[in-house]
């Protein structure tokens, strides 16, 4: 008999096949194109009855378990109605749809691979593009890459239609390398295609002015690429070669890793346990989050990005992806390479993707597990024996990438051996750009190399916090250190201040202010540390990066409400799960997403709740940013506060790293002024 999957588990691929053909036997007749399948997570009270089971060692075969469900997202083409977006929940265990919605044209499904490359066919085809080629001329050995995109937040003439644009670019072939960097020869041409009739409606043609002259209107010369210059990255391209001076720097592991992963998605490591799993809207999820045997979170992921354009000229003011609503990321996540992407000793993820007839193919190493040193992680010197006792921060990665289009994402969540968390998010890749005349400049972006243009723009991430700190009704706290006036009593000499704790009792949005040093707290007020007194909690860091810029009541901002605070707090609902809403491919309006949840006022004081951690780089590009960006790095910390009754890593070993030597090849064989290291 097959084993029972645990309820916090993906899909198989039996599963998944499965729930397909319960879809395809509910529509005979009919084409169905298939965007995604994958696991909708039970109810949270079903799955928090069995942890419990789990968690007390009393678990058996015949122990309840949640319902197995699979959303099945796609399209029913054919018979006398018109294309329709459908999304079906599956049982897979009874193999019966338990739910069914015929999804409202106000709403896109998010796009997919077979629908790109559609467009992309339907551009090549298309006579209209053909004829606006004609009003160019390439340079000798050039030929056109087209690059299809989201077509961002429609004007109110576009009706409901579903658009797709194309960018344009020139590509020197002459090097006979398909790796040849298209980016630096950008065409002023974007083909508007109407997905639903699969036919090229327009093309728009920005201009390419710089500062001071028109948003709109033709300036440039008809050879328009002749004063692009290349821009290479691969190695075999970058003149002059690549640095002969980098001696090789290896991670080795003699014993093998310290984690353990006893069940397929069950990660096991010193005093932490979690479960992993992968989709194709949010990328890696991690759930059940345990330290020690103490509840710490419920489900960690990241749920949102939105990438707004500060280009006013049209159609730039339309230019914004969301990378997770809009992009189906399960198709544009890499597949992680040993020794490139990971160092040390690893273990690899796969993930499921759906393909347009419905079948489920596994995609390899989709997510990568493994440990890195991150500099010291405690250390005190007794000065009067001179004996110092040091210990090597260690941490356990959990890390997965993204290519969408131009960009790369690279996402971790990262494990501390003093119970904190911390996620991280970096930017790199090649930064979106626009043909731009001959020595011109201009106010919404950057020459990066001649004739192009590097758009300013933001990227605005949330994360997705449900946290259960030692259980699940938990209260967030703001916390502000402020200055005390001087008085001749309690604070003769003016040094004094004081901290200032204000519990947050409704759903709402909220702001950072360093000037306060305001924090956040996540606390569990019936559940006192024996030291303090105070709550048992976590702290949760959000860096006080700069929200969204858009104007309010523009397209970009209606659109991603979220991102207009640092932090939500709101009572957890069931497949509450995505900031900017379900449904944000050409979105005019944030429906669904945080603002509205937060405008239900529900109380969130000792109540189950979720937090919503904004936070974002405004990204100003500059000439070191290409051709490829180094990354750019950003952090939140969910560090314990008051939790335990110490320094919870008081225990790690202060083990000396026997590989390391001094630089003149010596040994380093023993120790300074007594250290334990």
């Amino acid at each position: 008999m097959p084993e029972v999957p645990h309820p916090l588990s993906d899909l198989s691929v039996e599963e998944s096949n499965l729930a397909r053909d319960v879809v395809l036997k509910l529509h005979p007749g009919t084409v169905i194109d298939f965007r995604a399948i994958y696991l909708l997570e039970p109810n949270k009270e079903d799955v928090v009855q069995f942890l419990n089971i789990e968690h007390a060692g009393k678990l058996t075969p015949d122990t309840p378990r949640p319902p197995r469900l699979a959303q099945v997202k796609y399209d029913v083409i054919g018979g006398s109605e018109p294309t329709r977006y459908h999304e079906s929940i599956i049982d897979v265990v009874k193999v019966e749809r338990v739910r069914h919605t015929v999804v409202d044209q106000e709403y896109h499904a998010s796009l997919s691979i077979f629908e790109f490359e559609r467009v992309l066919e339907c551009v090549q085809k298309s006579s209209m593009f053909q004829e606006k080629m004609k009003s160019i001329e390439l340079p000798e050995g050039f030929e056109v890459v087209l690059e299809p995109w989201p077509y961002g937040g429609p004007d109110e003439a576009d009706g409901q239609t579903r658009f797709f644009q194309t960018l344009c670019f020139g590509r020197d072939t002459r090097s006979g390398n398909p790796d040849s960097n298209f980016y630096a020869y950008p065409l002023p041409f974007i083909p508007i295609v109407d997905a639903r009739k699969m036919e090229v409606v327009r093309i728009d043609q920005p201009a390419t002015g710089g500062k001071g002259e028109p948003l709109t209107g033709v300036s440039h010369k008809t050879r328009v690429l002749d004063h692009c210059r290349p821009a290479e990255y691969v190695p075999e391209l970058i003149p002059g070669g690549t640095r002969t001076d980098v001696k090789p720097l290896t991670v080795v592991q003699p014993e093998g890793p310290s984690f353990k992963v006893p069940e397929p998605n069950l990660i096991e490591w010193q005093k932490w346990r979690f479960r992993l799993t992968f989709n194709p809207r949010e990328g890696a999820v991690l759930h059940d989050i345990r330290y020690d045997g103490r509840d710490v979170l419920y489900r960690l992921s990241l749920s949102d990005m939105t990438v707004p354009y500060a280009d006013p000229r049209a159609p730039f003011h339309r230019k914004q992806a969301f990378d997770f609503g809009d992009g189906g990321l399960g198709n544009c996540v890499n597949n992680l390479t040993l020794g490139c992407d990971c160092l040390g000793v690893i273990k690899y993820f796969d993930g499921l993707v759906t393909n347009s007839d419905g079948s489920a193919e596994v995609t390899k190493n989709v997510i990568c597990l493994h440990e890195q040193d991150n500099g010291i992680n405690w250390k005190h010197t007794n000065w009067r024996t001179g004996r110092a006792v040091v210990t090597r921060r260690r941490e356990l990665v959990v890390n997965w990438l993204i290519t969408l289009a131009n960009y790369e994402y690279a996402f971790q969540a990262v494990f501390d051996q003093a119970a904190g968390i911390k996620i991280e998010a970096r930017a790199t890749g090649i930064v979106s750009v626009v043909n731009i005349d001959e020595g011109k400049t201009a106010p919404w972006g950057n020459v990066v190399n001649p004739g192009t243009l590097a758009q300013n723009h933001q990227h605005i991430f949330c994360l997705r916090i449900d946290p259960a700190v030692d259980g699940h009704n938990n209260t967030l706290v703001q916390e502000e250190s402020v200055p005390v006036e001087t008085n001749p009593d309690t604070n003769p000499n003016g040094n004094l201040y004081e901290v200032q704790s204000t519990a947050i009792t409704t759903s709402s949005g909220l702001n950072l202010d360093p000037f306060k040093n305001r924090v956040f707290k996540v606390q569990n007020i019936s559940k006192r540390n024996p030291v303090s007194g105070k709550p048992v909690g976590y702290k949760i860091t959000t860096p006080p990066t700069q929200l969204l810029l858009a104007a309010p009541n523009s397209i970009q901002s209606n659109r991603a409400l979220f991102a207009r605070h640092h932090l939500w707090v709101t009572k957890y609902k069931d497949d509450e799960l995505y900031a900017g809403g379900r449904y944000t491919l050409q979105s005019r309006n944030e429906k669904g997403g945080l603002a509205d949840a937060a405008a239900r006022k529900d109380k969130v004081a000792d109540e189950d709740i979720v937090i919503w951690s904004v936070f974002g780089l405004t990204h100003n590009p500059r000439v070191e940013d290409w051709p490829v960006m180094p990354v750019e790095m950003l952090q939140v910390h969910i560090t314990p506060s008051d939790f335990f009754t110490g320094n919870p890593a008081i225990d790690v070993p202060s083990n000396k790293d026997i590989g390391s030597k001094l630089a003149n090849g010596d040994c380093c064989e023993t120790s300074i002024n007594g250290t334990d290291a």
